[in-house]
């Protein structure tokens, strides 16, 4: 479970392909403060298995399936990357649940400056939309962001100057894809209404919710 804080910027320092699957080593400094093998490190919001480490990198594998799901396939040595190590639970929670689990790509078709904010407009598949509502919550590549504005096939949000320097969503540009993540809360309370438990939207207003 991760929150969408990120906690670095590593640096993508080798990646070995495997037909449809990958081996990452990535440079870091505050992950790997008290990393262990077995760990779980969101790498641009994709949750994965820390397999070896040394004092300044770390090795994940990245399986076919996420590979084919996610924008891991295109990383090149030398690339930056968002890091967040599994939460801490004594830690502060300052953004949202963020599982690692992507749910699909998004493209971003424009941006706009404002102030000191950066406005980005984000076109997602279809399928994802139903999870999207105004001044909600989504995780781009890892990033807790809110929603400020929802069109038939695209998103908006907004980046304050801390998260323009701290994570790599305010460096991209026009056309470059992103991880999606949907919040969690929406997919579970998706799932319940439309699994065959009994539980339908009837039944939570004669409950009171």
């Amino acid at each position: 479970m991760f929150t969408g804080i990120i906690e670095e910027i590593g640096i993508v320092t080798s990646i070995k392909l495997k037909s449809h699957a990958l081996e990452l080593s990535i440079r870091a400094k505050v992950v790997l403060e008290d990393v262990k093998r077995g760990d779980s490190i969101a790498v641009n919001g994709v949750c994965l298995t820390v397999s070896s480490f040394t004092h300044d990198t770390f090795v994940v594998d990245v399986i076919p399936e996420t590979f084919n799901s996610t924008t891991l396939a295109n990383l090149s040595s030398n690339g930056r990357v968002n890091l967040e190590r599994a939460m801490s639970a004594v830690g502060r929670f300052g953004g949202h649940f963020v599982s690692g689990h992507v749910d699909g790509i998004g493209v971003i078709r424009s941006i706009k400056k404002e102030s000191n904010a950066i406005t980005k407009k984000i076109e997602l598949d279809s399928s994802l939309m139903k999870y999207m509502m105004r001044k909600g919550s989504v995780a781009i590549d890892g990033t807790s962001l809110t929603i400020f504005d929802v069109e038939r096939t695209s998103i908006t949000i907004s980046l304050i100057p801390t998260t323009q320097y701290d994570s790599l969503i305010g460096e991209k540009g026009i056309g470059e894809k992103v991880n999606i993540e949907c919040d969690m809360l929406a997919k579970y309370t998706e799932r319940i209404l439309t699994s065959k438990t009994g539980i339908s939207k009837e039944w939570l207003q004669d409950k009171g919710f």
